[in-house]
């Protein structure tokens, strides 16, 4: 087989376990022969579209068989994956299509879809009918492990996205990384509700399950309700989530009555887990396992296996087991443990280089622009990121450690914490917090009891009441939506 890349895992899958459940989504479940026949089928109907080698291939739509279909056909012909974001407002879209250069969008049918300019189009409304009057001989296109498998846009908090290009080379040595660090089993039946169009959801857990021959089960979209009727009636054992996605479960009424023995494993990312959330669920007999990772180191980077979650709660862990961390002072020397720093990474998970610019020399470290620190055991802890900061009085302030804080509190439910301007101190913080349904609690009350936990410095001035905050699909503060609303001077109370 001349085809090294992830586009010949529903091959090499299909002669192992033929017969074994690949994929179910809404009852319909895809063994891994039909998942490699549909796989082939689809690439011939990409290349009569003209797809060749090295073309982008984009897909827009809600978690689907057909996106893990529509991403290997790509690998079969050694074109480039490219899955866009479905939160992502029409412009924002052009610019990644424009970008990528795509010269096919698979998608769901939406107003969206229909916005957007693209040289070839396939609704899932005659997807069926496309796979059905394709051929399915086999195609041995030679891809090799370091060409481009996907270009991965980053959320864009600031500025223009850019993509981040992952060769099959990277996402095959993050799912060794995963396979390696989680015991993950040919048995495992793992529940993808995380968008697929987000790196954790893809590469954390959806395709390391493949590659082991395991089940995934597809949900289109989160809820709480849905979620726990899933684990219980499909027996799942693995699933991947944000801590406000396991907070919403834990809320549900569903929850004192829902079967969970089935689950092995809960991974959670985006952020750090709240340790009220660890010791509800730990009250449930289930711990979590944690992780740190960006879109550009395939993306695992650092992992906290679940029988640390207590011992070592707020570490993200240490690094997967190729993966490679430093955590480096501003002249480039190695911090001490408890002295904070840049993160870097290197590994054969991280990625060639973003799309249209300069390729990463070989070997190089990646600088991620978050900052943390090591304890003495070598465990990881992320403070935060190096433009969230702010100063205050002369010292550094990370808005995560504030954050932790203030979720202690009993009456909130979510909070942000930002640097606001200051006659006095250059800048102070600022709390954006929600608060739990019928609460009555005071700006004062909450301020108050971060007294005795936090330096003075580090407690904000100021509250504001929201209802939501803003977050990136993957879970992470949308810091500048926040800056816009709630930043001036009379925001605060």
């Amino acid at each position: 087989m001349r085809n090294q890349g992830i586009g010949s895992w529903p091959a090499r899958r299909a002669r192992r376990t033929p017969h074994r459940i690949a994929l179910v989504h809404e009852g319909r479940q895809t063994t891994y022969r039909e998942l490699h026949e549909r796989v082939l089928r689809l690439a011939h109907a990409l290349r009569a579209l003209g797809v060749r080698r090295g073309d982008r291939v984009a897909y827009l739509g809600p978690n689907h068989p057909s996106f893990v279909e529509t991403l290997f056909a790509a690998g079969t012909l050694g074109a480039v994956f490219v899955p866009l974001n479905t939160r992502l407002a029409v412009p924002e879209l052009a610019f990644d299509l424009s970008d990528s250069g795509a010269a096919v969008l698979v998608h769901a049918p939406s107003e969206t879809a229909a916005a957007l300019e693209v040289p070839h189009r396939v609704s899932l409304d005659d997807y069926e009918e496309l796979i059905a009057r394709s051929g399915g001989e086999p195609i041995d296109e030679p891809v090799s492990p370091g060409d481009p498998c996907m270009i991965m846009y980053t959320s864009g908090t600031t500025g223009r996205p850019k993509g981040a290009v992952l060769s099959h080379a990277n996402i095959t040595w993050n799912s060794v990384n995963v396979l390696i660090d989680t015991d993950l089993t040919a048995g495992e039946v793992t529940l993808v509700v995380a968008p697929l169009f987000h790196t954790a959801g893809l590469n954390m857990t959806c395709l390391p399950t493949l590659l082991k021959g395991g089940q995934v089960v597809l949900l289109g979209a989160f809820d709480p309700g849905r979620v726990l009727e899933l684990i219980e009636t499909g027996r799942i054992t693995q699933m991947f989530g944000v801590p406000t996605m396991f907070d919403a479960m834990a809320a549900h009424p569903r929850w004192a009555g829902t079967d969970l023995s089935s689950l092995r494993t809960l991974n959670c990312g985006g952020a750090p887990v709240p340790m009220r959330t660890i010791e509800t669920y730990l009250e449930r007999g289930l711990a979590f396992s944690q992780g740190y990772g960006m879109t550009e180191a395939s993306p695992g980077v650092l992992y906290l296996p679940a029988e640390q979650a207590v011992a070592k709660a707020g570490s993200a862990g240490v690094p997967h087991f190729f993966t490679d961390v430093r955590v480096v002072r501003s002249d480039g020397r190695d911090a001490a443990p408890g002295e904070n720093g840049e993160i870097i990474v290197q590994g054969p998970n991280v990625m060639t280089g973003y799309w249209g610019a300069q390729p990463l020399a070989r070997g190089e470290w990646l600088r991620t622009g978050d900052v943390g620190r090591t304890d003495e055991d070598g465990y990881a802890y992320i403070v935060d990121r190096v433009k969230d900061m702010f100063v205050s009085g002369g010292e550094n302030v990370y808005p995560a450690e504030v954050e932790s804080a203030i979720l202690l509190h009993p009456e909130v439910a979510d909070c942000a914490v930002i640097g606001v301007p200051d006659a006095v101190w250059g800048e102070v913080g600022r709390a954006v917090v929600v608060l739990r349904p019928g609460s009555t609690a005071s700006a004062g009350d909450i301020l108050g009891f971060l007294h005795g936990q936090l330096a003075k410095y580090k407690i904000p001035k100021s509250v504001v009441w929201a209802e939501t905050i803003p977050r990136t699909p993957s879970g992470k503060i949308l810091k500048p939506a926040l800056r816009v609303s709630y930043a001036a001077p009379a925001a605060g109370v």
